[in-house]
């Protein structure tokens, strides 16, 4: 492991401890107290899964998540099947050229200011994401199903486990949770698996977190603009 990673992690669960010493809420959480703009994406899943369709069309141009983040390697390139990303914002900051090719859920993501980072998540057939967590818990991840095929059950085919509970989401239907809790997901079928991931500014926290919040939201933006990984 190189030393910039063995940083990256220590300063991670720093953040983590921190965070988790004075907020105490449970994995999963309801929107309709920490995500009030919800509705509005669930209202128009059906254009945003037809964007997210156009996307697919032409999938080899979508980059792998590592390839965005060389820091998740470990659990995008755990196996020799996709995880790609397509970013429509970034910790504040919009990609302007993914952003031009999902109109609507540019102003879905622009209408909203505690919404932060947006991306189409497009998990290959087969393909099993490792057990790991989010950086800090400052903010919430948003998940929204817009294609994900059925299983030899019929039931959706691909399980999102949350802190040992396995959520199977179809189609339209979505999941407000803290990722800083241990998650893995897996898509069960032969079928490529399309969801749109969210990540939500987190509101109610004693003022010093928020401060804090605050800044590594923005170094992460800064972050994000000197980036040459991330197109603009």
């Amino acid at each position: 492991m190189k030393i910039v990673d063995i940083a990256y992690e220590g300063a991670v669960d720093l953040l983590r401890g921190l965070y988790g010493r004075r907020i105490s809420a449970p994995a999963v959480l309801d929107p309709r107290e920490h995500f009030r703009g919800a509705q509005a994406f669930i209202g128009q899943w059906r254009a945003l899964q037809q964007e997210a369709l156009d996307i697919a069309s032409n999938l080899g141009a979508v980059p792998r998540f590592h390839e965005l983040m060389a820091q998740q390697a470990a659990i995008s390139a755990a196996d020799d099947r996709d995880w790609r990303m397509f970013v429509v914002k970034a910790y504040g900051v919009t990609i302007r050229t993914n952003a031009a090719r999902c109109p609507v859920l540019a102003a879905l993501v622009a209408a909203d200011p505690d919404v932060l980072s947006a991306s189409l998540s497009f998990l290959a057939p087969g393909k099993q994401v490792p057990a790991h967590r989010g950086p800090f818990r400052g903010v919430i991840r948003y998940y929204l199903a817009l294609s994900v095929p059925a299983g030899a059950d019929g039931r959706p085919g691909t399980v999102l486990t949350i802190d040992g509970r396995a959520h199977r989401l179809g189609d339209g239907q979505a999941l407000l949770w803290d990722d800083t809790f241990v998650h893995d997901v897996r898509n069960d079928t032969p079928g490529l698996r399309i969801a749109l991931l969210l990540d939500v500014r987190r509101r109610g926290m004693p003022a010093d977190l928020a401060l804090l919040s605050r800044l590594l939201i923005g170094a992460a933006g800064l972050a994000v603009r000197m980036s040459r990984t991330i197109p603009r």
